[in-house]
């Protein structure tokens, strides 16, 4: 008897609109795709951070702090959040939490699937290798540019592994909360060592 062919599935809207430590542990093994100008970018979803804004205080909305730039995070889960640090790198965040409760979570790392081909391994690593700019802040992640799915076939296992999340010394105490998520077993996490990324056959 003939077995149904699975196929690639997007979270619902539910996935997202949950509280941020949630979502970033279930995107692990999930992939992010990219149609970018006819090329179909895809990677796997390796490391991630949450930040539960507005008492986070690492978090771009800590004190409820709303502008031009950290509104998105305060709208509907499961829509981009992309900014620009040291004037150079974008940054993409995947909004999550109920409206109004402008929660995040960072993707930090990604595994190539298919037609990525630079390091991918750190937040602005990832975004130019995936071609993700500022141009596609705010878009909703379960469209047709730019989205997150369950692979057909399922999600390969991850064995979580969680630290303090990188960059943030200037939260307090906040800096030591252990919300960085990340796949034990993938050369591409970005605190892995060059030796061992080399080990697995990943040119720098």
């Amino acid at each position: 008897m003939a077995t149904a062919r699975s196929t690639a599935v997007k979270p619902p809207r539910a996935f997202f609109a949950r509280e941020a430590r949630a979502v970033a542990c279930e995107l692990l093994g999930l992939h992010l795709i990219h149609c970018d100008r006819g090329t179909r970018r895809e990677a796997r979803i390796v490391e991630t951070e949450a930040y539960l804004g507005p008492e986070d205080l690492a978090a771009h909305s800590a004190g409820g702090r709303r502008t031009t730039r950290t509104e998105v995070m305060f709208g509907p889960a499961g829509h981009a959040y992309v900014y620009l640090i040291y004037g150079m790198w974008n940054c993409l965040n995947v909004v999550t939490a109920a409206v109004g409760v402008p929660h995040a979570v960072l993707v930090r790392a990604l595994e190539p699937v298919a037609n990525v081909a630079r390091s991918t391994w750190g937040p602005g690593l990832a975004t130019r290798a995936m071609h993700i700019d500022r141009g596609l802040n705010g878009i909703d992640l379960r469209g047709d540019t730019l989205w997150i799915e369950r692979p057909a076939g399922g999600a390969r296992p991850v064995r979580i592994g969680r630290s303090t999340r990188i960059g943030v010394e200037y939260a307090g105490s906040w800096a030591r909360r252990p919300w960085r998520y990340f796949d034990r077993d993938s050369p591409y996490v970005s605190s892995v060592s060059e030796a061992t990324r080399r080990r697995a056959g990943i040119a720098p």
